[in-house]
């Protein structure tokens, strides 16, 4: 029997238990540091914006630096350990750094403060570099179906955005009331929850049939290649599938449009929307609230239309949803469309995940989510800073109306990136295949073709994968003589 509380199954449920708590710590934790960076360590110093900016900065630093890297050695590694050595890995940096600030502010000089903040958010988000790819190919082990994998993704996408919800609140009365030291505490706890959840999973090995902690490795690459050959054969592979490039494309147009409305919707708030300053939280909470529903009801609308229908009618309706938004003039008429245009947007990302993980064979998984992750972070920051200073320069005089509607810099550039989300709707029309997601990533690459990995010339030519998606047995056969992407049999 089934337990009440069981999501998807048993093992995904602990794997998410796990991520849940530890979601809500690292929100603890970033909130925690820049708190105290801006109202402690640099109080009323001219150059504290740039401090906070510094911790953000060494987050990016990680991903783009070592998330291209860390793909190589997940598709190398035991995933299942990958994931246990990273969560303490982290747990231990808290650790450290939580023993350091049992020292008083002041005895230190606020530089080496800083830098060590900054080495432990940048080896913190260096570590989580190996840890996503491998919980994404343990992920693909542990759910199977396009339904199942898109509710996985948006439950995971819900769990996200409940955590920035509940983390916050939680860390300022932490630190005002108890301290830095435990409020960075509770996020050294919550790896070690973490922790423990992962080692009770249980995954089932592709195409063995067994279970347990050997079986999470999936196929480990053996072949003693160059760490150089291994990262060029994974480009190619992504390079060369014209779906995997489709996906990134849309992803990165994507995050254009969000980039923008995180950067200027604070000045849209008070500027457009009238509103004072302190109500802008509540767009926050209303963009939170639609991703939360959003990701909920992402599963169901795969399963009713498909990933790939979810995908483009998701780009298409945040597109108009955004345009709209940027020309509001009423507090009330903001928040309703902000939760409104979050909702398609987190299902098209609830949609993209079966998406990957069909077009992603088990060899590249980690070094495919190793490119498509930092490439879409550098396109939001890349966003976020090109929106700043349009709207700073460029277009900080733009001004007037047309046709009736008054128009100024911010909302002209909100009012732009939701025409770019809408035409990256139309453009996923033709660019996604109109079958299902394995045989859609196969018709869409049938004209190319990626040398397979290692470990695919170590197995068998065909291997058959047998699993069970919503009561009903159904199987996928893998050919792997010519080329290692999944196709129909």
């Amino acid at each position: 029997m089934t337990p009440r509380l069981t999501l998807i199954n048993r093992d995904y449920t602990r794997l998410w238990f796990g991520q849940a708590v530890s979601s809500v710590g690292d929100a603890v934790f970033s909130t925690t540091l820049v708190l105290w960076v801006a109202t402690v360590l640099a109080k009323g110093e001219s150059w504290a914006p740039l401090a906070v900016s510094g911790i953000v900065m060494a987050s990016g630093v990680a991903v783009l630096v070592i998330g291209p890297l860390a793909g190589v050695f997940v598709d190398r590694w035991d995933k299942r350990a990958t994931m246990l050595r990273s969560e303490a890995l982290r747990g231990a940096l808290v650790a450290v750094l939580t023993v350091i600030t049992f020292l008083p502010a002041g005895a230190l000089p606020a530089g080496v403060w800083l830098a060590l903040i900054y080495v432990t958010v940048l080896l913190l988000h260096a570590a989580g570099q190996f840890f996503s790819p491998a919980r994404f190919a343990v992920l693909a082990d542990l759910v199977t179906g396009d339904a199942d994998r898109a509710r996985a993704a948006g439950i995971a996408q819900a769990t996200g955005e409940t955590a920035w919800i509940i983390g916050p609140p939680l860390a300022a009365p932490l630190l005002f009331t108890v301290g830095l030291q435990w409020a960075l505490l509770f996020n050294g706890l919550s790896y070690a929850v973490s922790y423990i959840a992962i080692r009770s999973i249980r995954v089932r090995e592709l195409g063995t049939g067994s279970t347990g902690p050997a079986a999470s490795r999936g196929p480990v690459v053996r072949q003693r290649g160059a760490l150089r050959k291994e990262f060029m054969d994974g480009l190619r592979f992504f390079a060369g599938s014209r779906f995997l490039v489709a996906l990134l494309l849309l992803a990165v147009i994507g995050q254009f449009g969000a980039g923008a409305l995180g950067t200027l919707n604070v000045f849209f708030a008070t500027d457009n929307l009238h509103a004072d300053a302190h109500l802008y939280g509540y767009l926050g909470m209303a963009m939170g609230a639609g991703g939360i529903t959003g990701a909920l009801c992402g599963g169901r609308m795969v399963q009713w239309v498909g990933a790939r229908r979810t995908t483009w009618i998701g780009l298409l309706v945040s597109g108009v949803l955004l345009v709209a938004y940027s020309r509001q003039t009423g507090f009330l008429g903001g928040v309703a469309l902000l939760f409104a245009f979050a909702v398609p947007l987190t299902m098209l990302n609830t949609a993209m995940s079966p998406l990957l993980l069909a077009a992603a064979p088990p060899d590249y998984r980690g070094r495919v989510m190793a490119v498509f992750y930092p490439v879409t972070r550098l396109a939001s920051m890349l966003s976020a800073a090109l929106s700043g200073w349009l709207a700073g320069s460029v277009l900080r005089d733009v001004g007037g109306s047309l046709g009736g509607l008054r128009f100024g810099p911010v909302d002209t550039i909100i009012a732009a990136s939701g025409l770019i989300v809408l035409l990256a709707g139309v453009f996923a029309m033709a660019a996604l295949p109109d079958t299902g997601t394995e045989k859609a990533a196969a018709r869409a690459d049938e004209d190319t073709a990626a040398p397979p990995g290692p470990a695919a010339k170590e197995r068998q030519d065909a291997e058959v994968v047998a699993h069970r998606d919503d009561g009903e047995l159904s199987a996928r056969v893998t050919d792997r003589s010519d080329d290692p992407r999944p196709t129909d049999g």
